[in-house]
């Protein structure tokens, strides 16, 4: 079903929220890049999100859930489907176990930095290492987020799915095929919430260690352009960003799309940037990496669009 025909057909009948046709998706991800998104659903529940994923089964529409679109790439072409925006969800709380353990469930549209403020506020420690993360709950578990010798796996708890066809279910932890930068579960799959195993800290102890991993992100990164985080997954045994810089393309420009000159591992939008200059950044690291090293840099960063 193409884009001017999911104006008629009945998705804003579906939730009480907004959905907008031919949202720019430079709008809605944080490089600032992209054609237009063909719906783009704003629901008020998981109820909604479940009326919305099973109406585009049936009809045949493509879709996917869209956290804060800071991991996303929509090429200049746009998305011919829907995407479901997990801004309503979010609740966020937490209880002590009986074992002394303190779970905290956030649903899939709360802000990391909201989950990090909550665990300085009551002195939950464990999840200091998503201090200054851009995303969102559901985005982090999925990439299977992680900095500074931390990352989702090693805190998740059970994650409530909801399953094209089979409905909400909570998924254990152990169930969870976890691995580098993701948690492989297929793309139409829908993360509505986590639970977060935390520990009791010191709150002057956990506010120092966020406070330095912020002034790292703040020293290291380009935070003053438009970007989307890491581009490229760490190889094993070196950070992607050395390899770019080892190989003489950090500064790199084609456009406005530049080499960030602070990391290696960032590409910005300096202005006025179109996905296909950052897709040709992107084109042109992995193959002058691979000529002068062997190594294959895999993407970070969630692609989507037709080419």
């Amino acid at each position: 079903m193409g884009s001017h025909n999911l104006r008629g057909a009945g998705l804003d009948r579906l939730i009480s929220g907004q959905v907008r046709f031919e949202a720019p998706a430079a709008a809605y991800t944080s490089m600032g890049v992209g054609g237009p998104i063909a719906a783009l659903a704003f629901h008020r529940s998981a109820a909604e999100i479940e009326r919305l994923v099973g109406f585009c089964l049936n009809q045949g529409i493509p879709f996917l859930p869209l956290g804060n679109g800071t991991n996303l790439i929509v090429r200049d072409s746009g998305y011919p489907g829907v995407l479901i925006s997990l801004s309503g969800l979010h609740d966020l709380s937490w209880t002590v176990s009986e074992a002394g353990e303190a779970l905290v469930e956030a649903e899939a549209g709360v802000a990391l930095a909201d989950l990090v403020n909550l665990s300085l506020k009551e002195g939950l420690k464990g999840i200091e290492f998503c201090a200054g993360i851009p995303g969102s709950v559901g985005g982090a578990v999925r990439m299977n987020a992680g900095a500074y010798g931390g990352e989702i796996k090693n805190c998740c708890g059970p994650v409530r799915l909801l399953t094209p066809g089979g409905g909400l279910r909570a998924v254990p932890r152990e169930n969870l095929p976890f691995g580098y930068r993701i948690l492989d579960l297929p793309a139409e799959m829908v993360i509505i919430s986590a639970t977060f195993r935390l520990e009791r800290g010191e709150r002057g102890t956990i506010a120092a260690t966020v406070q330095d991993i912020l002034a790292q992100r703040k020293n290291k990164h380009p935070l003053e352009y438009r970007n989307a985080g890491s581009i490229f997954k760490n190889p094993k045994n070196v950070p992607a960003g050395k390899l770019i810089e080892q190989v003489g393309l950090k500064g790199k420009r084609i456009g406005d799309a530049q080499v960030s000159e602070k990391h290696g591992n960032f590409i910005v939008n300096r202005g006025q940037a179109t996905a296909e200059e950052i897709l040709q950044l992107i084109g042109l690291i992995q193959q002058q990496v691979l000529a002068a090293t062997g190594v294959a840099l895999q993407t970070e960063v969630t692609i989507i669009g037709a080419p």
